[in-house]
This record gives structure tokens, C-alpha cells and sequence, in this order.
């Protein structure tokens, strides 16, 4: 039986006898320029993959930082306040809610119970249009495309495929805050926030994930 290291073949390619072959030379010129263009067009490659694949994946290591905002006292009907989601980008980065006191006989639903006030968002479920509260008929109301919700923000006319989002509030000493956004599906059951026109009930809350780093308390 042969020694299996006979059949090996030289690692020069003079043993080898391959054209053009020096005597020591274990590379072939060929191959040695095939791997340098593979190589350079690696690195140009990674220079155009690697800052999209880090700008795509950064926000799934990075956390967003819960911000609270004092608004002041407000009554039993909904107070507007601006409150500032994003500092630094001025008038840009500001979205008005409206904050109101809890109320047992509206606000039955579990998931109220132990709040001392409901604030809601004032972006239109629909696309992002933004509603107001009209006190005379009691609804929140989208001028844009005529989105209508109820007290509780839960649409009851128009296009809107989920409640009004709403905010996260405590108070602090005699004074009320409002910290994060969070949706909310058809039983106001709280969700991480989504974007507007993504509903939240049956297989929407799967099939609309909420953005890396955008988490509810």
C-alpha cells in the first residue's frame, strides 16, 4: 500500500508543470492577480454594504431614551399641550396632546384602571393627519380625510384602522406628566407604537411590528 503523502501533489509549480512556472514558486502569477482583483472588489463592495447594513441594524442595539414632559394641571375635559417627542429639531420634533382626568364612568376598560389621567395623540390613526377635539360633539375629529373618534379616541367614522395612539402620564407632586407614546387596538389594549394605517387587531399586531428601539414601558 503507498503512503497516501506520495499522491500529494507539489506544492511548486515548477513540480507541477505548469507553463511559465519558476523554479520555487509555489503561486502562479494568475493566480496571484485573480486574488487581488477578488480581493479589491470585496473591499469596494463592503464599503458600499457594510454603512447600509450598520444604518439598518444600528437601531436594533440602540435604545430609545423615555422622556417626561410636565404639562402643567388640567380639568375633567381635554386639555391641548405640546409636548417635545424629539429636542433639538425644533417646531419638528413638538406634537400636541390632549390630556384630560381619568374618569370611572367612561374609562372602563382594564387597561385604565389605576391611571389619574388619559392623554391622547393628536396623529390620525389613518395617516398621520393631525385631529382635534371639538367639545360640542364630544369626538375627535380629522379635518384631512374624515377620521372620527370617540371619548376615548376609538374610531367611529371615516378611515382610521385603529384608536388614536396615546401617552404614558404620572403625576409628580401636584403636577402632571406625560412621558412616551404607545398605540393602542379596538380594546385599548397598549402596544409598542406603531405607525399610522398599521392596525393593531386580529393579525396586524404581527404583521406590523413596531421599529427596533421603540418599545412601551
Amino acid at each position: 500500500m503507498s503512503d497516501k503523502h506520495e499522491k500529494q501533489k507539489s506544492k511548486y509549480t515548477l513540480d507541477r508543470q505548469i507553463p511559465g512556472a519558476f523554479d520555487g514558486e509555489t503561486v502562479t502569477r494568475r493566480r496571484f492577480m485573480t486574488a487581488t482583483v477578488h480581493t479589491t472588489g470585496a473591499i469596494a463592495a463592503a464599503s458600499f454594504a457594510l454603512p447600509a447594513l450598520g444604518l439598518a441594524l444600528g437601531p436594533i442595539f440602540k435604545s430609545t431614551p423615555h422622556r417626561w414632559e410636565t404639562v402643567g394641571t388640567v380639568d375633567n375635559n381635554y386639555t391641548p399641550v405640546v409636548v417635545t417627542l424629539t429636542p433639538g429639531i425644533g417646531n419638528a420634533g413638538e406634537a400636541t396632546v390632549y390630556v384630560r382626568k381619568f374618569n370611572p364612568e367612561i374609562d372602563t376598560d382594564i387597561y385604565d384602571r389605576g391611571k389619574q389621567f388619559i392623554a391622547i395623540s393628536n396623529r390620525c390613526a389613518h395617516l398621520g393627519c393631525p385631529v382635534r377635539w371639538v367639545d360640542a360633539a364630544e369626538r375627535f375629529i380629522c379635518p384631512c380625510h374624515g377620521g372620527v373618534y370617540n371619548l376615548l379616541g376609538v374610531p367611529v367614522g371615516g378611515p382610521p384602522v385603529r384608536p388614536l395612539d396615546r401617552f404614558y402620564t404620572r403625576v409628580v407632586g401636584e403636577y402632571v406628566q406625560v412621558g412616551p407614546r404607545f398605540s393602542v387596538n379596538s380594546k385599548l389594549r397598549p402596544f409598542s407604537p406603531r405607525d399610522p394605517g398599521e392596525p393593531l387587531d386580529g393579525l396586524g399586531q404581527y404583521l406590523y411590528p413596531s421599529r427596533p428601539g421603540a418599545q412601551k414601558l
